[in-house]
Order: C-alpha cells, then sequence, then structure tokens
C-alpha cells in the first residue's frame, strides 16, 4: 500500500470524516499546473482526475483519454472508474467526505456525487501536509502590446461593463487567470506549458478594476500604468476589501470560482449570475490575433517538417521516444520567437502510441522500431501564438488493416475541415462527421474531436469543442482542434490534429487550416478516398509547401514537393 495514502487515512479520525477527495487542479483551476496534488497521492500524472480516499478503498475517476494510463500508473492502487460513473455514483452514499473548499465550486458539489453525502470543509489542504511541493513563483507578470493582441484592455472592460449592465449586476469575480491575462492584455509564468498570471480580478460595472495578486509579481504592470498600485489586493487581504465594496450584486463563475471565494462574496453580495463571459469573447480571436497565429503556425510547421523529414530520411540510427521529442524540441528552438512547449511531447511509439496521452521519461520509454507507427503530438509557445499538432509517422510499409483504419481516420478530419458551418455549427454535429467513417467498422475513439485554443495562452481553452456533447455555436474568429483518431490497445495509435480557424467571406462562415505539416501519405489506401478527399489532400499539400519551404533546405524541399 502506498505511504501516503496510510498516512492520509491516519487523518481521518482527527478530522472526523470517512474519506477526502483530492482533484487534479490546483486553486486557480487551471488544466497545467506546476502543483499536482492528485499524482502525489495516486501517482497518476494525466491533466484530468479526481481520487477518494476511503478508510479502506481508494477510487480514481478520469476520462477516455487517459484509461490504458491510469491502470499502469495508479492500478495497483486504486479502482478506476470513467467520469461518467461518477455522476449519481452509489459507491459513497452517506458518507462523510472531506475537501479542500479552495479546490472545489458549489457546481460541482450540486452535479455530481458530493450531492448524496455529508460535506466537511476542511481549511488545510491534508495532502500538502503530506508533501508540499515546492515551485518557483518568481516569475512577474508582463503586458502585450496591441499590435501582438490587437485589442486594449480598456475595449475589453467595455464589453465586460456592458454586459454587466445587461444583466443589472455591479461587479464580475475573474477567477480563471487565463480570463485575467486576456482581459489585461498580460501575461505570466504560472503554468509549466502556458503564460499564464496566477490572478484574480475584480470588475466594476463602471469598469473599476481590482487585480488579486502576489504584490512582487505585478511592479511592471504598476511602472507600465496598467494597474495603480491602489488597485492591487494582495492574495491574503480578499476577504477585507470585499467588505469595503459598494453594491449589491456579483457575477462569478461557476467554472473557476471556488467554495472559498464564493463564501467570502456571499457574505456582503448577492450573486446573480455563475457565467464569466470572458470564455466567449476570448474564444472569438480579432484579426491581429488571427494573423500572428497563421504566422506561428507557418514557423511551427516548418520546425516539424525538418522534423519528420529528419527521423524519416536522415536518421539511421535507432533511438529512444525520449530523443525523438528532445530532437523535435532543437528543431522548433532554431526560431526565435519560440519559448516553450504548450504542453509535454507525446512521443508514443507502437503500443505506447495507443495510450492517448503518453509521456515519455528517460527512465521508461521506448526504442523507435522500424516497423512501429509512431504517433507524435506536440506544440509550441511563440511569443505571439499557441500551436498544437498530431502526426502519425511509419518507416516502413504498413500492413493494410493499419493503412484503412488510418485512411477512415483521415476522411473524418477531413470531413470536419469541410463542415458546411451553416448547416452543421455545433460541435455535437460536427462530432458526428469525424467518426461517420471509423463507425462503419465499429470503431470510434474515447476522446472528443477537437478543443478551442488560446492565443498565447492555454492549449486548451472553451467554451467551444468538437464532442458528442457540445452545444455551443461556432463562430467566425474560433480556434478549434481537428483530432480524430483510433487505438489499439497494446499495437498502435493514429491521430492526425491541425488546428483550424473560422474564417467569413461575405456572408460565408468556413474551417481554413492553421496548421501546415505533411500528412504521413505512405499510410493511406488511396483507393478508400473519394475524388473530392483527394483534391482536399492536393491542395491541403500544396498550401504547406507554398507557405514553409522557403524554410527548408534543398533536399527538405524536394521531399515535401512529393506531396503534392
Amino acid at each position: 500500500m502506498n505511504k501516503k495514502i496510510k498516512t492520509l487515512r491516519n487523518k481521518f479520525k482527527k478530522y472526523n470524516i470517512d474519506g477526502y477527495v483530492i482533484p487534479k487542479n490546483d486553486d486557480y483551476f487551471t488544466e497545467y499546473s506546476k502543483i499536482n496534488r492528485l499524482k502525489i497521492i495516486s501517482n497518476f500524472s494525466g491533466s484530468a482526475g479526481l481520487a477518494i480516499i476511503l478508510k479502506k478503498k481508494n477510487y480514481l475517476f478520469t476520462d477516455g483519454r487517459y484509461t490504458i494510463q491510469s491502470q499502469i500508473e495508479s492500478g495497483k492502487d486504486f479502482k478506476i472508474y470513467s467520469f461518467e460513473k461518477i455522476i449519481n455514483c452509489s459507491l459513497f452514499k452517506n458518507l462523510t467526505l472531506g475537501i479542500d473548499p479552495k479546490l472545489f465550486t458549489y457546481d460541482q458539489i450540486k452535479k455530481n456525487f458530493l450531492k448524496n453525502n455529508k460535506i466537511k470543509f476542511i481549511d488545510k489542504n491534508l495532502i500538502d501536509e503530506i508533501k508540499k511541493e515546492k515551485i518557483n513563483d518568481n516569475f512577474p507578470f508582463f503586458s502585450l502590446k496591441k499590435n501582438i493582441v490587437g485589442e486594449s484592455y480598456m475595449s475589453k472592460l467595455n464589453k465586460i461593463s456592458n454586459y454587466l449592465k445587461k444583466n443589472k449586476s455591479d461587479y464580475l469575480f475573474v477567477s480563471a487567470p487565463e480570463n485575467v491575462a486576456w482581459i489585461l492584455n498580460i501575461r505570466g509564468k504560472d503554468g509549466p506549458n502556458s503564460p499564464v498570471p496566477n490572478s484574480r480580478l475584480i470588475v466594476s460595472k463602471t469598469k473599476k478594476i481590482f487585480l488579486i495578486s502576489k504584490i512582487y509579481k505585478v511592479k511592471k504592470l504598476i511602472k507600465e500604468k496598467i494597474i495603480s498600485s491602489k488597485d492591487l489586493i494582495d492574495t491574503k487581504d480578499f476577504s477585507k476589501k470585499i467588505i469595503q465594496l459598494k453594491g449589491k450584486n456579483f457575477i462569478v463563475d461557476d467554472k473557476s470560482c471556488s467554495i472559498f471565494y464564493e463564501d467570502i462574496i456571499n457574505s456582503k453580495f448577492k450573486i446573480v449570475k455563475r457565467e464569466d463571459p470572458t470564455y466567449l469573447f476570448k474564444a472569438i480571436k480579432n484579426k491581429t490575433e488571427i494573423k500572428n497565429m497563421i504566422d506561428a503556425h507557418i514557423l511551427d510547421g516548418a520546425a516539424l517538417t525538418k522534423f519528420i523529414y529528419w527521423i524519416k530520411n536522415i536518421n539511421k540510427k535507432e533511438i529512444t521516444e525520449v530523443e525523438a521529442q528532445n530532437k523535435l524540441e532543437k528543431f522548433r528552438k532554431m526560431n526565435k520567437n519560440y519559448l516553450y512547449p504548450s504542453f509535454d511531447t507525446i512521443a508514443g511509439s507502437g503500443k505506447n502510441g495507443a495510450i492517448v496521452h503518453y509521456r515519455a521519461t528517460k527512465k521508461k520509454c521506448k526504442i523507435i522500431k522500424k516497423k512501429d507507427i509512431f504517433l507524435c503530438d506536440s506544440g509550441g509557445q511563440y511569443k505571439y501564438g499557441t500551436t498544437d499538432v498530431t502526426r502519425t509517422i511509419c518507416f516502413s510499409k504498413p500492413k493494410p488493416f493499419i493503412k484503412n483504419i488510418f485512411t477512415k481516420v483521415l476522411k473524418g478530419h477531413i470531413a470536419v475541415a469541410n463542415t458546411n458551418l451553416k448547416k452543421d455549427n455545433i460541435g455535437k454535429k460536427i462530432d458526428l462527421r469525424a467518426r461517420k467513417f471509423l463507425r462503419k467498422s465499429n470503431l470510434d475513439y474515447a476522446h472528443g474531436t477537437g478543443h478551442g485554443v488560446g492565443f498565447f495562452l492555454n492549449v486548451h481553452e472553451g467554451p467551444q469543442s468538437i464532442s458528442k456533447i457540445n452545444k455551443i455555436k461556432i463562430k467566425e474568429g474560433m480556434i478549434i482542434s481537428n483530432e480524430p483518431g483510433y487505438y489499439k490497445k497494446n499495437h498502435f495509435g493514429i491521430r492526425i490534429e491541425n488546428l483550424i480557424f473560422v474564417k467569413k467571406i461575405n456572408n460565408n462562415i468556413f474551417f481554413k487550416n492553421l496548421t501546415l505539416v505533411p500528412i504521413e501519405k505512405s499510410l493511406i489506401n488511396f483507393k478508400l478516398l473519394t475524388s473530392l478527399e483527394k483534391d482536399y489532400l492536393f491542395k491541403y499539400h500544396l498550401d504547406v509547401y507554398s507557405k514553409i519551404s522557403r524554410y527548408l533546405n534543398f533536399k527538405e524541399r524536394n521531399w515535401l514537393a512529393s506531396f503534392i
């Protein structure tokens, strides 16, 4: 038995609880955080999960991306279930469960298994008492110029002010740091792969703002007059400041306003709505953001194309998955505007490719064999954009059944790219198009087809997505991923991912590719493609060549030309 679990159970008597709940998120509800309490207690390193430790049993809930990975990392000590099983779950009825109120929202308690139990708020985080992670928190916030973001923060405050007036509210509490980043045109380095500035913000209907942060992080912003020192609230002084504010009503966000902060606001104000409008404002990129994202993808496409050429044609020795991902990083670093990965690279060879969010480490990784199918999902943070792209690569003649599956995934990918957005304008409908060809063979994949992507921010952002349940209308300026796949456990994984954005010409809206990287032709069974799909591939590779060939050497250019 895991020693940390035993230590945690020893605390149950002191707090008079039957179990303790540990979510993946930190108190800013960010997907990728430098603090990972879930991993400390369960050894599970995926980006989505929740653990429940009871007196005699342990449970781990996660989603379809992590079915295999969670079994490998945590199966010894935990019973593993998918998130769907957590709704109306009878496993935990009539128990007293302890939670850290800074890590949960009231919405989570109302909607899932927690509603069937007595919940006890424990002000101390019990995992921190077992092991407190040491993180470097000394990175200052910095501002982005208008030529990068395309809209002043005053213009953004106007949008929020209008929203508050329309909803008869005095204040909006912005609890998600990525939303603070968007509103004030600032960034930080508080996420491992995302330039989030760990902070919160209060915006009044009169456009008055109060930034809640550690004071030492905002010195540059004061100097640049983005915020004045009197409008700063130190994190520990939040409750004092709330009492001083005048007004009646607050809007908070269900997804990222914790019980802890909601209780403080609720002690003086009436909460009238539970939705931060910033999510939707931020999702619709302006023309400058789109232009900058296009530029970032040209440079990123060149780096990834160089890598694919290298691993298929130049590299003659057997290398590990870690060596491959390090080589890709070197190609990206050749560009002065590249900063760091937008998430930890997924480089899975053979059976590791079937682990949807696999992470290779020096201690535990595979040598890439000639007969393996190699899945590489990676992305970069650039000074003016965020990228995310997956390519599936082969090094020898693939088996016909693998080619057929890859081609069905490709047909779904092309179907998404060619969506008539006047007819199919929500993620739920588009998702059906992506799965259609696989389902004819009773095949499917256990993840969404696409997620929203931030502008030099989080690689995953909402509210839009292409999934079985998403009903958000797809609008001009949204950026989304297009990534159908297929995974055969213990054998191989296939995924083809491009980022796409919604473009409008005259009265017509359609998807346009941002990603500019060739798609593995050796894996395609061209007999299964229609003439329209072949035409799409030809035009796509022509576009790739025309935009990135100038950044390639003679041999790389010739090789890329063979895709047209």
